[in-house]
């Protein structure tokens, strides 16, 4: 049974009816509560402005960060009801709970084309809990919320690869439709999965290899060429016999490596220079250097120059990219050249050979912003890093198979 989308939704129509639906709102926040990095909110709008417009009453649940199942300001969602008013042009209530007396009352409070938000869904335990009894007492509280004729909208794409209440269980207590987010990632990253076009170009960056291991098995068998980069480097370096120093290293992982250039090759792309540091600082030292000769007691924070002209090239060779993680800490300006190098080729391959470029969310999409490129220049920028992932290399993601269950 195919996946119902809201366009089914809006045309069966939702005037008057509670729509109850999942976004992603797990925004970056600065040390005085600001949101940093507005993308996922911008993301979900196009969802929420057509539901608004159909005359819905809607409410809307996420989470932010990881209060861990109890109450705490830190993690409300406060800046995001300020930014989702500015955006959308009209006040946004946040209800003063997540399923209690309050949201309640704001739920049965709601007039045509008004929206509210419920607060961190994270607060309540029983969101991320093991026990299919209290999740399943969860999600008829949130169901509750969206009366007798209410239906359920999924378009939270960075959560739909976890089971949790907001996210799984309330899909099976209320019509189930996928958002337009959700419904334009998932057509979207299935193009990369089941048909690339080749030369197909796989990076991958990010800290630790034990997060990307089956992605790099799983994408190795597909892709032309896999970029290496990011913290992970450091341990596939460590295995090709270099000493790496006091840059970031899973010992116990050096002889999973090995056995990853062994089986592919020539196929795996690996740094040839690195950016070196003698501590973990954004005024830090910076030296290129070669990949034996890291001071005694520095750590690489990013590839080199001739690693980043490397990358580029086959980049810019390809019909198909799918980016995951950055190459070095783009956050320290001064060690932001190599993904500022690997984005930059993504979008010279998007328009002079009209390749099919997909930043894979996460850590990626924060980059390409923060260093301030034009996100028109790629293809797609995925809005869920984990859940890309997982979709790409093929698993199967709960809270997109709940929809059509």
């Amino acid at each position: 049974m195919a996946t119902k989308n809201l366009q089914e939704l809006l045309d069966e129509g939702v005037d008057g009816r509670h729509i109850l639906v999942r976004s992603d709102f797990n925004v970056p926040l600065d040390d005085d509560g600001n949101i940093t990095d507005a993308g996922r909110i911008d993301a979900s709008l196009p969802t929420l402005q057509a539901l608004i417009d159909g005359g819905a009453k809607v409410i809307v649940m996420a989470h932010l960060g990881r209060p861990k199942g109890e109450v705490n300001p830190k993690y409300s969602l406060a800046p995001v009801a300020e930014a989702l008013s500015e955006r959308l042009g009209q006040f946004v209530a946040l209800a003063g709970d997540v399923s209690g007396e309050d949201a309640h009352e704001r739920a049965n409070g709601l007039t045509e084309g008004e929206i509210m938000l419920v607060e961190n869904v994270r607060f309540d335990p029983r969101e991320t809990s093991k026990d299919e009894a209290e999740r399943e007492e969860f999600a008829a509280e949130l169901a509750a919320l969206a009366a007798d004729n209410g239906a359920f909208v999924s378009d939270g794409f960075g959560v739909v690869h976890r089971a949790q209440t907001s996210v799984y269980d309330v899909a099976k207590k209320l019509p189930a439709y996928a958002g337009f987010l959700v419904d334009k990632e998932v057509e979207t990253l299935s193009r990369v999965k089941d048909a690339p076009e080749h030369p197909y170009v796989v990076v991958l960056g990010g800290s630790k290899v034990s997060d990307k291991l089956g992605v790099i098995e799983a994408l190795a068998e597909k892709a032309d060429r896999v970029i290496i980069g990011g913290g992970m480097c450091y341990t596939f370096l460590a295995a090709q016999g270099h000493n790496v120093q006091n840059s970031l290293l899973q010992e116990d992982m050096v002889d999973t490596c090995k056995e990853l250039m062994e089986k592919y090759g020539e196929k795996l792309l690996l740094p040839v220079d690195v950016a070196a540091a003698p501590e973990f600082d954004k005024d830090a030292e910076k030296k290129i250097v070669g990949l034996d000769e890291i001071p005694e007691g520095w750590m690489g924070l990013d590839i080199g120059p001739e690693t980043a002209e490397k990358y580029a090239e086959a980049i810019k060779n390809s019909k198909t990219v799918f980016w995951n993680g950055p190459m070095g800490v783009f956050e320290f300006p001064n060690f932001a050249d190599g993904t500022k190098a690997v984005a930059e080729a993504m979008i010279a391959a998007t328009r002079d050979n009209d390749s099919f470029t997909v930043v894979g969310g996460g850590d990626s999409a924060a980059s390409v912003r923060t260093l301030g490129l034009d996100e028109d220049g790629f293809s797609h920028i995925s809005t869920g890093g984990g859940a890309s992932l997982e979709l790409i290399e093929g698993k199967d993601l709960p809270g997109v198979s709940v929809l059509s269950a």
